[in-house]
């Protein structure tokens, strides 16, 4: 199992409904995403990081493990607009505004991914994925992301194990040996995907299976008090940017 996957099956706000959760974690991605940088995205930024170190329970190690590489990716983003190809300067200099585009998109791009790290570290998919055919998606979509879900963890263990037993006998000493092991992780793992495939198959057909995965999904309900709070959270939000607007440079 995955480490925000583990989180997120003891999170605090683990047997709330997962309507509850979306309010307030993509309702701040949202506002991340159309405020502007200063200080609304700062402002997302700083309530989502306070959320999920205090209310949602997430360990500060654990939220960093998860946050360093979409943030790896909002700073390399954030990088290529510090300068312009071409132009009378020369092939490569910096751009007028640069750095002030490059915080704003960091501000953003980092206060949105916390917004979402929010939803995941509260939810775990396997109290999301059942309940998405109510909300109309197709069945059969939900039964493939579902079959794939489990999958991925079976294949990752599988990995990890073959990983193991390749390191138990010397086989990543060398450069070679380690290209060696490499390309037989990668067979291994093929081969042993193939196989689960198909004895997953048999145990479905020998199960009666007609097409649609029947989860049980545990009774929960939507807390109007949550979405109401999460409401006028992000409402808080939004009028507390418009105000700091007027003051701040």
């Amino acid at each position: 199992m995955l480490p925000i996957d583990a989180a997120a099956h003891s999170s605090r706000w683990r047997r709330r409904h997962p309507v509850d959760k979306a309010v307030l974690g993509l309702g701040l991605t949202v506002l991340a995403i159309s405020l502007p940088p200063w200080p609304g995205a700062a402002l997302v930024l700083a309530v989502a990081l306070t959320l999920l170190l205090g209310p949602a329970g997430v360990g500060a190690r654990q939220l960093w493990r998860a946050y360093r590489v979409p943030l790896g990716f909002c700073v390399t983003g954030a990088l290529t607009l510090l300068v312009q190809i071409g132009g009378p300067g020369g092939f490569v200099t910096f751009a007028d505004g640069g750095p002030a585009r490059a915080g704003g998109l960091l501000l953003r791009t980092s206060a949105a991914s916390l917004g979402v790290l929010l939803f995941a570290f509260t939810t775990p998919m396997s109290d999301l994925l059942p309940r998405l055919v109510g909300a109309g998606v197709p069945a059969p979509v939900v039964d493939v992301a579902l079959v794939t879900y489990r999958m991925s963890f079976m294949l990752l263990d599988s990995m990890s194990r073959v990983r193991q037993a390749q390191a138990a006998r010397l086989g990543h000493t060398t450069r070679a040996a380690a290209w060696r092991s490499l390309a037989g992780l990668g067979a291994t793992a093929f081969v042993r995907a193939f196989d689960r495939a198909s004895r997953l198959q048999a145990g479905l057909a020998g199960r009666g299976y007609d097409g649609t995965l029947r989860v049980l999904v545990p009774e929960v309900r939507v807390s109007r008090g949550f979405v109401v709070a999460s409401a006028a959270l992000l409402t808080g939000v939004v009028a507390l940017t418009l105000v700091l607007e007027r003051f701040l440079p």
